[in-house]
């Protein structure tokens, strides 16, 4: 293996870990010897590939932001019916959530501190899009009419709320981790249920 090949495993694992203590066990304040530790390196490589642990962290956030954002954009711009590509962000979201249950707290946290999340542009695009695609459903139908933004502000609130509340609303209501991911589990039929009359 070449030490290109090497320093990029390195890096990758140290990404990899470090989206584990961020963002699956909600370490926020985890320092470089702790990333270090759980990732089995120096801590001095951290430094070498990112400088510090504020670039590695924003490095961390950006991708995850991007990949999620690029995610949407092929699960919208696909070729499935309405129904079953928002059947499929649902998928997506809280298989997600599962995999890093404190990314969405962040991403709300970074906002409300004033971060401007990259892709705003690609992100309008998309929503003009989606509006449009949602102003047709109700023309079919499929589901009630109102204002399109109303639609989607329902679609992302009955997602995204009990994924960035999960903290609180696991700890008031007193459930374990795996009970919480069995009420997310059955959320996706009850929102489809909400948002479509048929």
């Amino acid at each position: 293996m070449s030490a290109k090949a090497t320093d990029q495993d390195t890096e990758k694992l140290i990404k990899e870990t470090a989206m584990q203590v961020f963002f699956a066990e909600g370490r926020f304040n985890a320092t470089t010897q702790e990333i270090a530790d759980a990732a089995g390196v120096n801590r001095t490589l951290i430094n070498y590939y990112f400088r510090s642990r504020d670039k590695l962290f924003e490095q961390v956030f950006e991708e995850a932001h991007k990949q999620e954002h690029e995610l949407m954009e092929k699960i919208f711009y696909s070729d499935l019916p309405f129904k079953q590509k928002i059947a499929r962000h649902l998928d997506v979201a809280f298989e997600q959530s599962q995999k890093y249950p404190y990314l969405e707290i962040y991403m709300v946290t970074q906002v409300n501190q004033g971060c401007n999340l990259k892709d705003h542009e690609n992100m309008e695009e998309l929503l003009k899009d989606f509006y449009k695609e949602i102003a047709a459903e109700m023309e079919k139908g499929t589901i009630e009419k109102m204002k399109p933004e109303q639609f989607a502000l329902n679609f992302i609130s009955l997602m995204s709320f009990p994924i960035s509340m999960r903290p609180l609303l696991q700890d008031t209501m007193g459930f374990s981790n795996e009970e919480y991911d069995t009420l997310l589990s059955e959320r996706k039929e009850i929102i489809m249920k909400t948002l479509f009359k048929q």
